[in-house]
C-alpha cells in the first residue's frame, strides 16, 4: 500500500485513471441517450455582428454546455433573411438545425409576395428568446419637445413631417406606418440603405423623426445628439424610464422587437420541449440579461405553444398593415 501511495496512486487514483476517458465523455453520452443530436447548428439568416448573430453565439455556447453537445452558428445572409430561413425550413426535422431570427421573420412574410417557405407551416416554434421596445426619436433641431408636439403636426394633414427608416419593409417603416394607421396621422417615408445613414441625416436636420431600436441610436442618445420622445411598448421601458409609451397618447398602439428560435416543421415535440427548457434556462443568466439589455430587450419565458401563438399574431398584424398601407418589397 505504501509503495502504491508513493507512486502517487491509491485505489481511488487507479480508478480515476481508468474512468477518466469515460468521465470526459459522460455529458456527451448523456446527451445522446436523451436524443440530443451530436451537433446542433443554429442558422442566423444575417451577417455576423448584428443582434441576431450576437444573441445566437451567446446562446449557442451556453446551450452546448447545458445539453452536453456541440452547438455552432452558421451565418447565411441574403435576401433580407430569406435564404437562411429557407435553409432551415428544408432541413431534416431532427433537432440538429435551428433558426435564430428576429421580427423581420414576420415583416418579410407581410411585404414579400412570394416566399420559399410558409412562416407558420414550415417551422416548429422553439422559444421566444427575448423582446423589447423600440424608441421614437426626433432631431435636436426640430421644435418637437414631446410626442404630443409631434402628433399635433402629424394630424394637421399638410404632410409636412418626414421619417427615416432602414428601407422599405423594415421594422422602422412598418412601426411608423402602424402609428399613422392607428393615430390617423400623415408622414412621408424616406427610406435609406441602413439605419446609420438615416441617423446621420436626422442629426443633420434632414429627417424629422424615426422609430428604431435602442441599439441603433444608443450612442447618439447618450451624446445628446437626438431626443427620445416615446417608446413603442405598451408600458414604460426600464431602459428609458422617463420616456412615455406611444400608447399613452395613441391607445392600442404597440410594437415590440423580438428574437426567436425555430426548428423545421415536424420536429418531434419532446425535442422541442427539451430545447425550449434549455433556452429559457440559459437566457436568464446574468451575462445574457446584460447582452439583451444592449438592445433594450429582456428574456421571455414563453412555451413553444405560446411562442407559436405570439409569432402567428405578429405575422397577421404586419400582413394586415401591409395590405392596408400598400407596402410591398419585390
Amino acid at each position: 500500500m505504501e509503495k502504491t501511495m508513493r507512486n502517487g496512486l491509491g485505489v481511488c487514483g487507479t480508478f480515476a485513471l481508468v474512468l477518466g476517458p469515460a468521465l470526459l465523455n459522460l455529458s456527451s453520452a448523456a446527451a445522446q441517450e436523451a436524443g440530443v443530436p451530436k451537433m446542433i447548428k443554429i442558422v442566423v439568416p444575417f451577417s455576423a455582428g448584428g443582434s441576431n448573430d450576437l444573441f445566437a453565439r451567446a446562446v449557442a455556447q451556453k446551450l452546448g454546455a447545458r445539453l452536453g453537445t456541440n452547438v455552432i452558428v452558421d451565418n447565411r445572409p441574403g435576401a433580407g433573411g430569406t435564404i437562411g430561413t429557407e435553409a432551415v425550413a428544408r432541413a431534416d426535422a431532427d433537432g440538429a438545425t435551428l433558426l435564430l431570427t428576429s421580427t423581420s421573420f414576420a415583416t418579410n412574410a407581410a411585404v414579400q409576395a412570394k416566399l420559399p417557405y410558409d412562416p407558420v407551416k414550415s417551422f416548429a416554434p422553439v422559444a421566444l428568446v427575448a423582446k423589447g421596445a423600440m424608441v421614437l426619436v426626433v432631431g435636436n433641431n426640430t421644435p418637437y419637445k414631446s410626442f404630443g408636439d409631434l402628433m399635433k403636426v402629424a394630424k394637421d394633414g399638410k404632410n409636412t413631417l418626414n421619417y427615416g427608416s432602414a428601407g422599405p419593409g423594415s421594422i422602422g417603416q412598418m412601426s411608423t406606418e402602424l402609428l399613422n394607421s392607428v393615430a390617423k396621422t400623415t408622414s412621408l417615408h424616406v427610406p435609406y440603405k441602413g439605419i446609420s445613414n438615416a441617423v446621420t441625416d436626422m442629426i443633420g436636420g434632414n429627417i424629422d423623426f424615426m422609430i428604431t431600436t435602442f441599439a441603433s441610436v444608443g450612442g447618439q442618445l447618450k451624446a445628446g445628439q437626438i431626443r427620445p420622445v416615446a417608446v413603442t411598448s405598451q408600458q414604460q421601458s426600464k431602459f428609458l424610464p422617463n420616456v412615455p409609451p406611444i400608447a399613452d397618447t395613441v391607445p392600442g398602439y404597440q410594437v415590440d422587437v423580438w428574437w426567436a428560435m425555430f426548428a423545421p416543421a415536424k420536429t418531434p415535440s419532446p425535442m422541442i420541449a427539451k430545447l425550449n427548457a434549455a433556452v429559457r434556462e440559459v437566457s436568464v443568466q446574468p451575462d445574457m440579461i446584460t447582452l439583451f439589455a444592449q438592445e433594450g430587450a429582456e428574456p421571455t419565458a414563453l412555451t413553444p405553444e405560446q411562442t407559436g401563438a405570439y409569432v402567428g399574431e405578429e405575422v397577421d398584424k404586419w400582413k394586415k398593415l401591409a395590405r392596408e398601407r400598400n407596402i410591398t418589397v419585390n
